[in-house]
């Protein structure tokens, strides 16, 4: 298996709530230009603008921005930081997520949206369902 891939399956993806997965899922879907490839948010990730609201992000941050209700930079550099130490911790390697990342950001975005598309939608199949 790729190693983004098992990133994404062991850990990142059980660190995104229901709602980020739904919200990814859609942008992925429906080639949302606010899913954006090669930066973490727009603005950029900077304490200067930290208040500030954002306007496009990448996969991570954009589950936490759509589906989580977050609106700021500042709130979105810490949710992406937050997934990226839980899955370091998780599959015990610093910067573990740097092979998603990186994957990500490299990929043509049509193969890229292929691809973690189908991956979310696994990742979907199995959570459990709501009582």
């Amino acid at each position: 298996m790729e190693m983004w891939r098992r990133v994404w399956r062991d850990g990142l993806a059980p660190r995104l709530s229901p709602a980020a997965l739904a919200a990814l899922q859609l942008g992925l879907e429906r080639d949302d230009p606010r899913l954006v490839q090669g930066a973490i948010c727009s603005p950029p990730a900077l304490q200067a603008l930290s208040g500030r609201r954002v306007v496009t992000a990448c996969a991570l941050g954009y589950g936490g921005w759509q589906g989580e209700g977050l609106a700021t930079v500042g709130e979105v550099e810490d949710y992406f930081q937050q997934l990226c130490d839980g899955a370091d911790e998780h599959m015990a390697e610093r910067a573990v997520c740097r092979f998603f990342l990186n994957w990500y950001d490299d990929t043509p975005r049509d193969e890229m949206r292929r691809l973690l598309l189908a991956e979310v939608e696994a990742t979907r199949r199995r959570l459990p369902l709501a009582a």
